[in-house]
């Protein structure tokens, strides 16, 4: 998170035990990656934990340029993607599914082109006020930006299902917070509020086990 090692970790073990939960009440395996989503957020904050020990000089520079780059890759990289797609195969239907395409592409266009910039320049990793600062020259474009909310908040908004609606206006209502108070350390510092939203998707699973093997037997 954006405060310490030791939050991080703590923050990382709580999300990794309520995401075994939401896995457990996976019904179907279009539903896996959307259900992952709360355990892929654990693996991220436990990532930034060894960043944070590196930069407090605990641990040596070439685990903070290793954890850094994995943070990254997956905050940036991966993220843009992985979101359309969870939820293009979570959705119930073809129609609803097809919705999700343009998102998707959007995501996978945005995420090829962060990952190439990440290994193209070089990425500055530092703390100031707190929260660890993530910088690349490549990436640090207002239109990038712009694609990757469209990719990671846009597919949620366009979600048949009613708590991927809720939890895509979460994202972006943290996503203008932290824009508007902390520009500087926006991708860890609304990736870890952003990991926060993710129970949204825990409260879900949990409420609708007993409609979703119903939902999607009818749809497949």
């Amino acid at each position: 998170m954006c405060f310490s090692a030791t939050a991080n970790f703590v923050g990382s073990g709580v999300l990794g035990a309520l995401g075994v939960v939401t896995l457990a009440k996976v019904k179907h395996r279009r539903e896996l990656l959307f259900a992952a989503l709360p355990s892929l957020f654990a693996i991220h904050q436990f990532i930034e934990g060894f960043v944070w020990l590196g930069l407090d000089g605990k641990l040596p520079p070439t685990v903070t340029h290793d954890m850094g780059a994995a943070y990254m890759l997956y905050a940036q990289g991966l993220l843009p993607f992985l979101l359309p797609m969870g939820v293009l195969l979570f959705e119930p239907n073809g129609k609803s599914r097809t919705r999700m395409v343009p998102f998707l592409l959007i995501g996978g266009a945005t995420g090829l082109y962060i990952l190439w910039a990440l290994t193209a320049y070089p990425t500055e990793i530092y703390i100031r006020q707190n929260s660890i600062v993530y910088t690349n020259q490549g990436t640090g474009h207002m239109i990038i930006a712009i694609l990757y909310v469209i990719a990671t908040c846009g597919s949620l908004f366009f979600s048949k299902v009613r708590a991927m609606v809720i939890f895509g206006a979460a994202n972006l209502v943290i996503l203008l917070v932290v824009a508007a108070v902390k520009q500087y350390a926006f991708t860890s510092v609304w990736c870890a509020y952003a990991a926060l939203a993710s129970l949204i998707v825990l409260v879900y699973f949990w409420r609708s086990s007993g409609q979703r093997p119903l939902l999607y037997a009818q749809s497949s």
